[in-house]
């Protein structure tokens, strides 16, 4: 049985109608709420992710988009199929290609992906990016040595050349091409540790951060998912470092558990907030010796505009809540030890090109 087949009439009911509501929602946000709403039908055909049928007004969606891609490429299909929708019923342009000029245009004019290829993958990656991955991940690799001094080091070159990188990148104006990825698994509640750990990618990993609304088709509920937003390897490295602060902090916690024997999960959240923020505080630190060196990130513009054409309406909250302070204090001094390095099931994905993280299941 297909991962697809297990979506019960009932889960596909209340995808279509989360689909309906992200219609909507699209159609005010980037077509001023000039189309009308059409049908639409998820479908079984594997030969493509959608299709925009004029004749009978009707969007399809493969089901694969549901449980094999996530709802982020759903969107973006639904997004490209809208474009299809305006340039047939607004437009009213008969005789270009599906493709064609006008087309195009209304996806550049509204920051979609004409291609509607969904996620990118590694093979995206450009030669230049691939190389660059590849320096970081040798570092990352020599920061795994015992000595406590060499691994240090080995870090900390890793993000001076990454910084060095970035600013070379926006100084020289050429333009660069951005892509987006969503981290970790939709949840219904951000916990503070997740928080904490955006604002580590999006002040130190040259990515922009987003949380956006998701829908979770397997259980018919809405959830919320990190997007982060920037250059493909910025992309690659935020990716790795999501996954590696999530690892090394539960390891972290397990520890601390059999040093205090403790028999209770207690404190848990709180330790892992804790240990977010000291890797935070570690970061800043040192970003502070490179403020001193002349190394200066000022922010890239041209990626703010990229995170606005994608998400025009964006609302800023802030959160704090440490829970259980002394358990959130100790989490913070593990926090500060922690060096970042290359995993042990880091290793090149399948066309050769680095990978930092293993390669997805």
């Amino acid at each position: 049985m297909t991962r697809a087949a297990r979506l019960s009439i009932e889960l596909e009911r209340l995808a279509l109608a989360a689909i309906v509501r992200t219609y909507d929602d699209l159609n005010g946000t980037f077509f001023r709420w000039q189309l009308k709403n059409p049908g639409f039908e998820l479908v079984s055909d594997t030969s493509r992710l959608g299709r925009w049928v004029g004749a009978a007004r009707l969007i399809e969606l493969a089901r694969t988009l549901l449980l094999e891609h996530g709802w982020g490429t759903l969107v973006e299909v639904l997004k490209h199929e809208m474009a299809h929708q305006f340039v047939d019923e607004v437009l009213g342009e008969t005789h270009e290609t599906s493709h064609g000029p006008a087309f195009r245009r209304v996806c550049e004019e509204r920051g979609f992906d004409a291609r509607a290829s969904g996620l990118p993958t590694a093979s995206d990656t450009s030669d230049d990016h691939a190389r660059l991955l590849d320096r970081i991940a040798k570092l990352l690799a020599l920061a795994e040595s015992p000595n406590e001094h060499e691994a240090q080091a080995a870090m900390s070159a890793a993000q001076r050349l990454m910084l060095k990188y970035n600013v070379d990148a926006v100084s020289s104006g050429i333009r660069q091409r951005y892509t987006y990825r969503h981290l970790g698994k939709p949840s219904g509640r951000i916990q503070e540790s997740q928080r904490i750990l955006a604002a580590v990618l999006g002040e130190f990993f040259f990515v922009n951060v987003i949380w956006v609304p998701v829908w979770r088709a397997l259980e018919g509920r809405r959830g919320t998912v990190l997007e982060v937003c920037g250059s493909l390897a910025n992309v690659e490295l935020a990716e790795y470092v999501h996954a590696f602060l999530n690892h090394t902090a539960t390891r972290l916690w397990r520890e601390h558990k059999r040093r205090q024997k403790l028999n209770h999960d207690s404190g848990h959240h709180s330790y892992l907030s804790g240990v977010m923020s000291g890797f935070r505080d570690k970061l800043a630190q040192e970003q502070r010796t490179r403020n001193k060196e002349g190394l200066i990130w000022l922010g890239d513009p041209e990626l703010s505009k990229f995170l606005r054409e994608r998400h025009p309406r964006v609302r800023h909250t802030s959160y704090r809540a440490h829970g259980d302070r002394t358990a959130y204090a100790e989490g913070r001094a593990a926090g500060r030890t922690i060096v970042l390095h290359r995993g042990v099931n880091a290793g090149p994905s399948a066309n050769g090109k680095p990978r930092l993280l293993p390669p997805r299941a």
